[in-house]
């Protein structure tokens, strides 16, 4: 860093060509970085390389010809900064090619399949020699391209690297703020993903916006008792990588999860919805996820239990909301800054 508080040149990694990985490569190449962007050998990649648009995953943003694109399965990730932006079952795939990595950007949005870690969690631990940054936020890839204004958060135990990371992502239109909160700013961003699928069930069902304003309030409940029991704190819940992101993510159209909601709500099969939407979206297999690390620490998680339920078609989206309403209500909010009893 000079002492102008700005970076010099810097050469960082984007491992993920889908739309969240190209718009990451976007906002840095736009900042003046050296952008190496990995993706899947594919028709899909090669078409990038060549006319420099992500036409299946974000079409109408064309790439500055500085950045690389690279195939992850000929050539190694060298830079030591890595921003990993793969579906979450595919990190541990990833993580062999990153052990040159001085800093790793978790940008991938989900938990580890079976719900047994965080990704911050198996990433550091597949990878020892590097430092973790979580980064998060109400960001949808889209807008993000287009630099509409928004803001995230890098989280990291050494702040060092969280500075690193908010230094080459911040701009005019990207405001990245710095927390050390790891699991808080984390799990907020895995979990608002469940929570966006029951936001678009609501809407997709036909009820109104007292619904889902109550819906999502008991939501937010439920990622800060999931959170504080990982040691999470409860104001990263109230900020920008928890309330921001949720509200952005249950309310927008671009939203993947959102949309999955919406069909459900609607009577499609989730095979339907996918193969419209054609991208993974990550709240459906968090809520398999989310479900197993609740059990695993003892919380109850009614909205994610009626969204895993919902998702593999064990229960119609409308018995799911009668069957929320129908429990009894408990004290409302958190309890000591604990998790609130099981059965609220």
């Amino acid at each position: 860093m000079n002492d102008t508080g700005t970076i010099g040149p810097m050469t960082v990694s984007v491992v993920g060509a889908g739309s969240w990985g190209t718009a990451m490569a976007l906002v840095l190449a736009r900042n003046g970085r050296q952008v190496r962007l990995f993706g899947r050998p594919s028709d899909a990649l090669n078409s990038l390389g060549s006319r420099r648009e992500n036409l299946r995953y974000l079409p109408g943003f064309v790439l500055p010809e500085d950045v690389e694109i690279a195939d992850l399965g000929s050539e190694k990730v060298l830079d030591e900064v890595v921003v990993v932006a793969v579906p979450s079952s595919a990190v541990q795939e990833v993580l062999p090619g990153l052990a040159r990595a001085r800093v790793i950007v978790v940008a991938s949005k989900g938990l580890a399949p079976g719900g047994e870690a965080l990704l911050s969690d198996v990433i550091a631990d597949k990878c020892p020699g590097a430092n973790i940054v979580v980064l998060s936020g109400p960001n949808l890839a889209v807008e993000l391209a287009k630099g509409v204004p928004t803001a995230a958060v890098a989280a990291s135990t050494d702040e060092e690297s969280a500075c690193l990371v908010r230094d080459a992502f911040h701009c005019r239109t990207y405001r990245v703020y710095l927390s050390d909160d790891v699991k808080g700013v984390e799990t907020a961003g895995a979990l608002k993903n469940v929570m966006a699928i029951a936001a678009g069930m609501s809407d997709g069902l036909g009820f109104g916006d007292n619904t889902k304003g109550a819906l999502l309030a008991r939501g937010l409940n439920e990622m800060a008792r999931v959170g504080l029991a990982l040691g999470a704190r409860m104001e990263t819940f109230l900020g920008i990588a928890g309330v921001g992101d949720l509200f952005a993510t249950a309310n927008s159209r671009l939203s993947r999860n959102y949309r999955v909601g919406f069909g459900l709500g609607e009577g499609r099969s989730l095979e339907a919805i996918l193969g419209e939407i054609g991208q993974v979206a990550e709240g459906v297999p968090t809520a398999d996820a989310a479900l197993l690390l609740a059990r695993r620490l003892g919380i109850d998680v009614p909205i994610i239990d009626v969204v895993h339920l919902a998702a593999k078609g064990e229960i119609d989206p409308r018995s799911a909301v009668w069957q929320l309403m129908e429990r009894t209500p408990k004290r409302e909010g958190l309890s000591s800054g604990r998790p609130a009893s099981a059965g609220d």
